[in-house]
């Protein structure tokens, strides 16, 4: 039996980069399985646990509702949000995706990532992830990658 490769998130680029992954990628949320894919990308960023882009339509019908307001970000542009729902369930602005990134991230446009702290839970080839710290980042740890990592307190500066 192979140990699966272990990747410092030291060891990632800045500026980032973007690769297609064949994992297993599910979202839960209200005890449902909102979204199941073994077609995603990860970006992958110094510091930073990879964030997981899904493709829209792994997502079930009615689970992105698009919300207001949006962010900048200096590697992909402009994103805009989602809430996710799951029957009565709401995690507002859990979502988020670039209709027009910028070069380089073409490949994600349309995709969305979801922040992990809210939603019951979210697996990656059946390891459930742990959320990057500090809420503003949408990173996702798993036993597969080491830090330290932006997030925590005292990383800003990072």
């Amino acid at each position: 039996m192979t140990q699966p490769t272990v990747e410092s998130v030291w060891d990632y680029p800045r500026p980032p980069r973007v690769e297609p992954s064949s994992e297993l990628v599910e979202v839960e949320l209200g005890g449902q399985v909102i979204a199941r894919t073994t077609t995603s990308w990860r970006v992958l960023e110094t510091s930073h646990p990879p964030t997981y882009y899904l493709p829209a339509d792994a997502f079930g019908p009615g689970v992105l509702r698009a919300t207001s307001g949006s962010s900048w970000c200096e590697w992909k542009g402009a994103a805009s949000y989602f809430d996710l729902v799951s029957g009565d369930v709401v995690a507002a602005r859990a979502g988020w995706t670039y209709e027009r990134p910028t070069a380089g991230f073409e490949v994600i446009t349309g995709a969305v990532a979801v922040m992990a702290a809210q939603l019951d839970r979210c697996t990656v080839d059946g390891e459930v992830v742990l959320p990057q710290p500090g809420g503003f980042y949408g990173g996702w740890i798993t036993s597969r990658v080491v830090g330290p990592f932006k997030g925590g307190p005292g990383t800003a500066g990072w």
